[in-house]
């Protein structure tokens, strides 16, 4: 895989998106690319501290990821920021409608974003969405 940078946009809070989602980041991260995700809306939730880490399946395959050893979406998410370099950045509109501050997000999550600056700094990327 090719460095370079990517956006990917997660807005949904079915475990099968967030887990390709996790995916994505994690192996272009370790690829070497510049990865940025932009977790909004009903992907919020999960990141938020003490949050279970699973979501709802939103069919049998997500039944599947769970009965199986698949390594969690959170966890594909850190790694990524961990041995990768990746920025996961809250939505901030998403955070004031859940009357979230800062310290009620997981720690390795990055600064708070609004869509506009993410959108501006991805103008160059790949972009992603899930």
């Amino acid at each position: 895989m090719a460095s370079g940078k990517m956006s990917i946009i997660v807005v949904s809070g079915t475990r099968e998106r967030l887990q390709m989602a996790a995916m994505v980041a994690s192996v272009g991260a370790v690829s070497g690319n510049e990865v940025s995700v932009f977790l909004s809306m009903n992907a919020l939730a999960p990141f938020v501290r003490g949050a279970p880490g699973t979501a709802a399946p939103e069919g049998e395959f997500g039944k599947l990821i769970a009965s199986k050893n698949v390594p969690a979406f959170k966890t594909l998410f850190e790694q990524a920021v961990e041995l990768g370099g990746a920025r996961i950045h809250p939505c901030s509109m998403a955070m004031d409608v859940m009357d979230l501050d800062r310290a009620a997000l997981e720690p390795w999550l990055g600064e708070p974003l609004g869509l506009t600056k993410f959108l501006d700094d991805g103008r160059d990327a790949q972009a992603w969405t899930f």
